[in-house]
């Protein structure tokens, strides 16, 4: 079993909530998200934003983000969520209390379908996109920025 050792970035001006499934290896050592130099995450944001990312932290603040994955701890082999099992939820009560979020963007199918499983109880809008993951070969970035952009309509 891995523990998610990750805390979620949130504060109370959060509006949208970007959920993973599991962090990666590297994004676990490095201790934030999406840390695998070939996820293409932070291009995607950087683009549908037009601005460069100087500091993660600083970005997700200013354009009201917050992050966070579906798994609080699971068996995982190495950051493939195929292998994904035995999921002990992470409880989303203390972001969606502190913040103001109004949608979940799920970020590739492994997370839709974890969340869908472990948290049905909640009642805000989600909207699954395509993994940003290397492993995710089908979408090339141009594809992924397209797709990302329904992000920016619910930004102030």
């Amino acid at each position: 079993m891995e523990k998610h050792t990750i805390a979620p970035f949130y504060n109370e001006d959060s509006e949208i909530l970007i959920l993973g499934s599991f962090p990666s290896v590297a994004s676990r050592e490095e201790g934030f998200y999406y840390a695998h130099k070939r996820n293409r995450f932070w291009k995607v944001l950087s683009s549908i934003f037009d601005e460069e990312i100087l500091d993660k932290k600083d970005f997700l603040t200013r354009h009201h983000l917050a992050l966070f994955d579906v798994c609080a701890s699971c068996e995982i082999k190495g950051s493939s969520d195929a292998s994904i099992k035995e999921v002990v939820p992470n409880d989303l009560s203390e972001i969606l209390k502190v913040s103001q979020i109004k949608v979940i963007f799920l970020n590739g199918e492994t997370a839709s379908k974890l969340y869908k499983k472990y948290m049905k109880d909640i009642s805000i809008l989600t909207i699954t996109l395509p993994s940003t993951s290397p492993a995710n070969a089908t979408f090339s970035l141009e594809m992924l920025i397209e797709k990302y952009k329904i992000i920016k309509e619910f930004t102030k």
